[in-house]
């Protein structure tokens, strides 16, 4: 099962993947998600992982498993029976940007998690959404 939501940002692709890839500031700008913590160092690539507290539902450590610097990610959790996988791209559009965030959860236990989380995955979603669009559209501080 799969729940996506796009989103047209004003805003350089470049600056949302600076926001969108700042994984541990997620928390200030989006209530789908309590807290972030980076479980590695340095670049946020491929093999990063991240432990994500959502409200309404278990910590769940993330592990990157696909980038195209400035364009796309894809984390991928799981658990025997269970495999979640989020994707998060963007695209240049007229003007600034075009996200598209999407879930699908997979295996026994992940379709029937789905099924009864529906309507919350699809909100977060939203709530993510927004909140990017949101954060990459605020003007940035003025260095002095």
């Amino acid at each position: 099962m799969q729940a996506s939501v796009t989103v047209d940002i004003d805003a350089a692709p470049e600056r949302v993947w600076a926001v969108m890839t700042n994984v541990e500031a997620w928390p200030q700008w989006t209530a789908s998600v309590t807290e972030v913590k980076r479980l590695d160092t340095g670049r946020f690539d491929v093999g990063s992982r991240v432990r994500i507290r959502q409200p309404k539902l278990p910590p769940a450590v993330w592990t990157v498993d696909q980038v195209v610097s400035g364009e796309s990610f894809t984390w991928v959790t799981g658990l025997p029976g269970f495999r979640s996988t989020a994707r998060h791209r963007i695209e240049r559009s007229d003007g600034g940007s075009r996200v598209t965030l999407a879930v699908e959860q997979r295996g026994v236990i992940g379709e029937v998690f789905a099924r009864l989380t529906a309507e919350m995955t699809e909100r977060y979603l939203g709530l993510e959404a927004a909140g990017l669009k949101r954060r990459s559209e605020e003007p940035r501080p003025q260095s002095a």
